[in-house]
């Protein structure tokens, strides 16, 4: 088994446990790039290419292809065939939560951090992230997100500075949950992570927010970075994009979990605030909580209404 992992860098999913780790276990990796593959060969070459040109070079690069029926697998070999830090594990289909445990499992880097294969990075993306969380000796680092689409793109967060966060209020606040429960736009300690046995639970959509209200309670320091993007593409053929009935039932049970989650470290989550202005001034804001709203106006003074 081990020449033929060597020659070729594609493994088997029975083969994805932590005793692999060991014999790969060569030089100093800063970052595990964890990159799930499922039928996306229209848009896979474009997130390999600003995976494999990252300013940071000491990385490795997991790719899971997930049972693609498609040209995908046939793009990694291409791509590992070139680029020896490329590691294949090809398996059955079982869905993104099980096919990003399986790449965590066997991951070697300081630290790991994840790309979807319709998505595309920063070139620098890795390198500020890394290097942040090395300077600040923060267990997480996250930066901005850019929405893009074939015609346009949004920033959907967006860092000034390199601000550090300490409690579980204020890294709920400084990633914007629960508006960006998104896995991919930060790296994560990786003893951390393996240590707190902190995976994604199989078989349902929506699965980042449960592991990012674990990630948040668990890892204790976390710094944001300024002036980089992850490019979140917005593809129409997601499952979450198209709202079938099991993602809609997920997204619901998912956020409820969350919810109950924070609430037990003593967290009320905000859930959403809508805004009302007249004339570009805002006239008063509404807080929306579980339990409660919060009605602000001018800024100035408040009415709380439980629901």
């Amino acid at each position: 088994m081990g020449n033929s992992l060597k020659e070729t860098g594609i493994l088997s999913s029975s083969n994805s446990n932590r005793n692999i780790n060991q014999e790969y276990k060569t030089g100093n990796i800063k970052v595990s790039v964890i990159v799930p593959v499922y039928n996306v060969e229209k848009y896979l070459k474009r997130c390999l290419d600003s995976i494999i040109n990252q300013t940071l070079k000491d990385i490795e690069i997991i790719c899971v292809n997930d049972g693609s029926t498609d040209g995908s697998f046939e793009i990694l070999k291409e791509y590992s065939s070139k680029n020896s830090n490329i590691k294949i594990i090809n398996k059955q289909n079982e869905g993104l939560s099980c096919a990003r445990n399986d790449a965590m499992k066997i991951a070697r880097g300081e630290y790991i951090g994840f790309v979807d294969s319709d998505d595309y990075i920063d070139l620098n993306f890795f390198e500020k992230l890394y290097l942040s969380a090395k300077k600040n000796d923060a267990d997480i680092a996250f930066c901005g997100i850019k929405r893009v689409s074939k015609y346009s793109k949004r920033y959907k967060l967006s860092f000034k500075e390199e601000k550090i966060y300490n409690t579980l209020k204020e890294k709920l606040s400084g990633c914007n949950i629960p508006e960006c429960c998104y896995v991919w736009n930060k790296i994560y300690k990786t003893d951390k992570l393996l240590n707190n046995n902190i995976y994604f639970e199989p078989n349902v959509y929506y699965e980042d927010r449960c592991f990012t209200a674990q990630v948040l309670i668990n890892l204790k320091k976390a710094v944001s970075v300024p002036d980089i993007y992850y490019n979140y593409y917005k593809n129409k053929d997601s499952i979450v994009q198209r709202k079938t009935n099991n993602s809609e039932i997920d997204s619901i049970y998912t956020f409820g979990k969350m919810l109950k989650l924070l609430q037990s470290y003593g967290v009320e989550l905000l859930i959403k605030t809508k805004k009302y202005r007249l004339f570009g001034l805002t006239i008063f804001k509404i807080r929306y909580y579980v339990n409660r709203k919060t009605i602000i106006f001018f800024n100035l003074f408040k009415i709380t209404v439980k629901k």
